[in-house]
């Protein structure tokens, strides 16, 4: 039985579109395979374990990943919590000015952090804060985009949900802790991998906050040890799979809900 043309030409279109995306995996892949491959030789190409260890007790990295871990799971909770209400607002409350608060607020993505970092560290200074875990934490406890995140899937849920609780005798508060929240897993769990990850490989507040070594995050103690092994490159590589180790994890692991969160979101304007 002969195969049609357009049956062919949708073969053709499939093979050629699995082998770019199979190139482009291989062309991504390859400086990860060789970082990978690095970490795991000596200097005379022999097969070792022993580069974790060393990287791992000379980069002091016990200590680091748990500021790290402190730092980036306070950053989380605080803009889960602040773009949970402010995202909720915006999507249900009608008041006069939404929409351009809405549109500032928008316009907070285009700034980069660095600009605000001299009005930002004055603050802290002032409040005795430097030198603080709270140095590391408050100057990113709300964001626009955490906001707009939420904003956006919390005007996907039907309103017709929220209207049946509060003939129930649910008050606001009740609706968004009791409804809102647990029908928007896919977008908080969206908001934990953006903002955990960011902050998790977020190196300038740390040089710029702090000076203590007792507060050294993951990325700072990476880039110490940087400069004490530059030519070094087993060790180097060794360290970097490390510091990246516990962001591919959780990202593996909600992988499936930041996936619909992304798509969900961005349908609704």
């Amino acid at each position: 039985m002969k195969r049609s043309p357009s049956n062919l030409n949708l073969s053709w279109t499939k093979f050629t579109t699995l082998a770019i995306l199979i190139v482009g995996a291989i062309v991504v892949l390859s400086p990860l395979i060789v970082v990978l491959k690095t970490s795991f030789t000596t200097a005379d190409n022999h097969f070792t374990l022993a580069n974790y260890q060393t990287a791992w007790h000379r980069g002091g990295f016990l200590l680091a990943f748990a500021n790290s871990t402190l730092v980036a799971l306070g950053v989380t909770a605080f803009q889960i919590f602040t773009s949970a209400l402010a995202g909720y607002a915006l999507a249900r409350l009608e008041f006069r000015g939404r929409q351009v608060i809405l549109l500032l607020i928008l316009a907070t993505l285009v700034i980069p952090f660095q600009l605000l970092v001299i009005p930002v560290f004055i603050i802290l200074k002032w409040a005795h804060l430097i030198n603080s875990y709270w140095a590391l934490i408050l100057p990113t406890a709300a964001n626009g985009f955490g906001i707009f995140l939420m904003r956006q899937y919390f005007s996907s849920i039907p309103v017709e949900l929220e209207e049946a609780a509060a003939l129930d005798g649910a008050n606001r508060f009740q609706i968004l802790t009791r409804i809102m929240l647990p029908l928007s897993r896919p977008a908080i769990v969206t908001l934990f991998l953006f903002t955990f990850i960011g902050e998790w490989n977020d190196l300038f507040k740390p040089l710029v906050f702090t000076t203590r070594p007792e507060l050294r995050t993951v990325q700072l103690a990476l880039s110490e040890f940087q400069e004490q092994f530059t030519n070094d490159w087993s060790l180097l590589m060794a360290a970097v799979i490390i510091a990246t180790i516990p962001v591919l994890i959780l990202f593996l692991i909600g992988q499936k809900q930041f996936i619909q969160g992304i798509s969900s979101t961005g349908i609704k304007s």
